[in-house]
């Protein structure tokens, strides 16, 4: 099995089913590719109620890195951001389906810990949504929460 196939949107419903999708954070965090144990574990460490996946608008999600005079805060270079988001917008268009986005819900607001590239890919393609796994700091919050739409 593929990293690809490990960590897609099959794999994200399934642990969903099984309550596991703060173990399918940790794990695909810590993949090849995505590269970035160190936030499933800080993910890992808070105590979280995750709910997902599920498809939000792309215009809903605060985004915490992105290039250069955006509102972000980690901004990534130029070039760095052009050539991955370019890359991952020309796979969307021909038919790739990502990973779902990891996001924590913050003063009433979704904000993107990690698929920051993907989005952009798939905003530049057209997409208009994107699958995303929330995590909850409080279980009343996971419970009440309604899809924001655009």
């Amino acid at each position: 099995m593929t990293a690809d196939q490990r960590f897609d949107l099959a794999s994200a419903r399934r642990a969903g089913e099984r309550d596991e999708l703060g173990a399918w954070v940790a794990e695909f965090l810590a993949s090849p590719g995505s590269d970035n144990a160190e936030l499933g574990e800080i993910l890992s460490d808070q105590d979280l109620w995750w709910l997902g996946p599920v498809q939000v608008p792309i215009d809903q999600l605060h985004r915490l890195a992105g290039p250069p005079g955006d509102p972000v805060l980690v901004p990534v270079k130029d070039e760095d951001w052009r050539d991955d988001v370019e890359d991952l917008e020309e796979k969307v268009e021909e038919g790739w389906e990502p990973p779902p986005v990891v996001v924590t819900w913050r003063d009433d607001q979704m904000v993107l810990e990690d698929g920051n590239h993907r989005v952009e890919g798939m905003r530049r393609a057209g997409e208009r949504e994107a699958w995303a796994v929330i995590g909850f700091h409080d279980p009343e919050h996971r419970e009440r929460f309604r899809v924001p739409r655009s």
